[in-house]
């Protein structure tokens, strides 16, 4: 499963949020289930940024947001994320040079579209 929260963060408020947006991360990488986390910005437009994360499942990055450490160190940031939908299902993938691997989506309605 991966999560992309999106931000715009003024210039003068750079440095406050990356070191919110790096605790942040910190809180979310201690929790099971989590896989992977970056923290980027967009080189054509830098007040645009981006924390994503990736998680085994739905119920591991919902069971993440319940620990204390993640309520108190990431909630407020991505509470400031815009909004718009941030978690999605992965439905296809390929290595680098690989096939791609399909996999059925969990949602009832949607047999991996």
């Amino acid at each position: 499963m991966l999560v992309i929260n999106r931000f715009v963060v003024a210039p003068d408020a750079v440095d406050g949020f990356t070191e919110r947006a790096h605790a942040a991360l910190a809180a979310l990488a201690a929790r099971p289930g989590y896989t992977r986390g970056r923290l980027t910005r967009g080189l054509d437009e830098p007040d645009q940024w981006c924390l994503v994360t990736e998680w085994e499942s739905v119920g591991t990055y919902r069971r993440a947001l319940g620990a204390f450490d993640v309520k108190v160190n990431a909630t407020p940031l991505l509470a400031e994320s815009l909004d718009e939908p941030s978690a999605f299902e992965e439905l296809a993938s390929a290595e680098p040079g690989g096939e791609v691997a399909v996999r059925a989506s969990d949602r009832a309605t949607n047999p991996g579209r």
